[in-house]
């Protein structure tokens, strides 16, 4: 039985948000200006999440505790998802979302980017363990679209956008994990152009199920006469069932799943040991330009892997949100000195509203800033103009390991204060606020952990196209501020010191890497940290500037939030600037052998 007061956690899409998000923040309207989405007015962006929420909501998101409590199985090689999921997932594909922004020609139906961002987001939310076996087929689409022959597109793209085959990513080993220049799988090529693939791979997300007719494996292999390290390292496709001249499937390949990962979160999706033995393969690409081939899957992933750290945060805020309305305990100082002994609920008090204030500031703030960068991508594709094609993909490149680490890390922070204001029965597994938290640590793992791309921020980003990805970063932020009026000075005054203590520990982080890498890389999460809050500053900014004056709770909700951000969370920019730029002395220095 459930404890009285205690309501169990549940997760509704946040239409009104996402609507509020993609017009009136980043004018989503605009890509209509680009002949290939002239078709995506604001009637259609309404009508299809409006659809999107209620189908993942009634039929995915219910799934996702019970997916949680029974995970997925293997039996003799084959992997049976949770109940429920085969269903869900069928119903999913046949109604289009997989293939929403996929290409007409490979019966997608050509919408933007951005807005199957939202559908993600909401997939996400509902059920993050479902959203991984959608999610892994878009990046390997991408990689066929980008490296791809025209008959492999022909053969494979089709299909991962129906939803009827996924895909996979077959990177890991358990000798390389973040190292892929340790990468030992053997590719031997064949007189009939295959080659066959020997080796063993792990954390293999939806590497085996039972939701689709055929499995897409892009492995990282090497060929025996391949240089040494990442130069050595060629991409193959390897489907699960072999595909016959006429497009209809074969033979098995021997490709295999040995075992199912036993994980702390994410239950419902099947997390592979994969064996590949002899398996039969096909070139993608260039051999020995895997890494580069592979970046393209890679970088689709990490910004998928952003948005589950936003939908696991929303569902937490939601939850929190209406417990703290509902729980009653306690009364305010206010009231101390007062003889009743009847309760409030507990969002009259301070710390509980702080908590409330922090889930929603961060993962409110984390959505515009992942939607605005979804609209960079579809603008880097797609816009007419080569100088605006540039100018969104160096914005995509900066803000992608951002919205990768960022938004995971929120994930876990949002998760942590849901399960806080829950108190004992968010510690209780019953209620729901558990599996937040379980769900949202490996957000911060895989698809490069948060390191590495905080690594990639200041190691690459900070430096690519002569240092100028920030410097045109910073220069529309001060433009935001520029035109800001007085009355948003609440906002605009943190906004700027804050935006002036990240341009000064840039300047040094990047004078330092001529003099000290083990600087920059001690410092690199917690500068990260630093960009990822005054990007949040220039959304909430934009944001305020929108609510302001309108009439309503959504909107004057808005304006507090964004005033609860600019005077409780941006100023952690402060605390960071002197710990960046501490350097790596006390990180460095001590011997191995002190570290026990």
């Amino acid at each position: 039985m459930k404890n009285k007061g205690a309501s169990v956690a549940t997760y509704k899409s946040p239409v009104q948000d996402m609507e509020f998000v993609l017009n009136e923040i980043i004018n989503v309207g605009s890509l209509t200006e680009i002949e290939k989405f002239e078709d995506a007015t604001e009637d259609i962006i309404t009508g299809v999440l409006d659809e999107a929420a209620k189908q993942i909501d009634n039929t995915i998101g219910v799934l996702n505790e019970s997916g949680d409590a029974e995970g997925a199985s293997l039996n003799n090689g084959e992997v049976t998802t949770p109940e429920g999921f085969k269903e869900a997932y069928a119903s999913y594909a046949e109604s289009g979302w997989i293939g929403l922004d996929k290409d007409i020609e490979f019966d997608g139906q050509g919408l933007p980017y951005v807005l199957a961002t939202a559908v993600t987001d909401m997939l996400s939310g509902a059920n993050a363990a479902f959203s991984l076996y959608p999610g892994l087929s878009n990046g390997a689409y991408e990689a066929l679209k980008a490296h791809g022959t025209q008959a492999q597109k022909e053969t494979y793209m089709s299909h991962l956008s129906l939803g009827d085959w996924s895909g996979t990513m077959c990177l890991t080993e358990p000798g390389a994990g973040s190292d892929l220049g340790q990468v030992r799988t053997k590719a031997v090529p064949q007189e009939d152009g295959s080659y066959l693939i020997e080796g063993n791979k792990i954390f293999i997300t939806a590497g085996e199920h039972d939701l689709t007719d055929n499995i897409i494996h892009l492995v990282l292999a090497r060929t025996p006469d391949a240089p040494e390290g990442i130069r050595g390292i060629s991409m193959f496709v390897v489907p699960k069932f072999l595909i016959n001249e006429d497009g209809s499937l074969g033979e098995r390949n021997a490709a295999e799943c040995a075992n199912i990962e036993e994980k702390m979160g994410i239950h419902g999706s099947s997390t592979c040991v994969m064996n590949f033995t002899d398996a039969k393969g096909y070139l993608v690409g260039e051999l020995n330009k895997g890494i580069q081939n592979m970046f393209v899957m890679m970088n689709a992933a990490r910004l998928m892997v952003g948005l589950q750290g936003l939908g696991v945060a929303e569902r937490a805020t939601q939850n929190a949100i209406t417990y703290a309305k509902e729980r009653k305990q306690g009364r305010p100082l206010t009231r101390k000195a007062e003889s009743s002994f009847d309760s409030d609920t507990i969002i009259v008090h301070p710390d509980v509203r702080r908590m409330l204030f922090t889930m929603k500031a961060l993962t409110e703030g984390c959505r515009m800033m992942a939607y605005d960068t979804a609209k960079h991508v579809d603008l880097s594709e797609n816009h007419p103009d080569e100088a605006v094609r540039n100018a969104s993909k160096a914005r995509v490149d900066l803000m992608t390991p951002v919205c990768k680490a960022f938004i995971t890390d929120v994930g876990v922070e949002v998760s942590g204060l849901g399960v806080q204001v829950y108190g004992g029965h968010g510690y209780i597994k019953e209620h729901g606020m558990e599996q937040n938290m379980r769900d949202s640590k490996i957000f911060c793992i895989y698809e490069g952990t948060n390191g590495i791309q905080a690594m990639d921020l200041v190691g690459r980003k900070l430096s690519m196209n002569d240092g100028q990805l920030p410097i045109d970063f910073f220069a529309e932020v001060k433009s935001e501020l520029a035109s800001a009026s007085a009355e948003m000075a609440f906002v605009t005054q943190p906004l700027t010191s804050a935006l002036s203590a990240l341009e000064e520990v840039t300047a040094w982080l990047i004078k330092s890497k001529e003099e000290d890498l083990n600087d920059s890389a001690a410092a690199a999460v917690d500068y990260l940290q630093m960009f990822g809050l005054v990007s949040l500053g220039y959304y909430w900014l934009r944001a305020a500037k929108v609510a302001s004056g309108k009439e309503g709770v959504f909107y004057q909700g808005k304006l507090a939030t964004a005033n609860f951000f600019a005077t409780k969370l941006l100023p952690r920019v402060h605390g960071l600037a002197p710990v960046v730029m501490s350097g790596s002395r006390c990180v460095m220095e001590p011997s191995e052998e002190l570290i026990v």
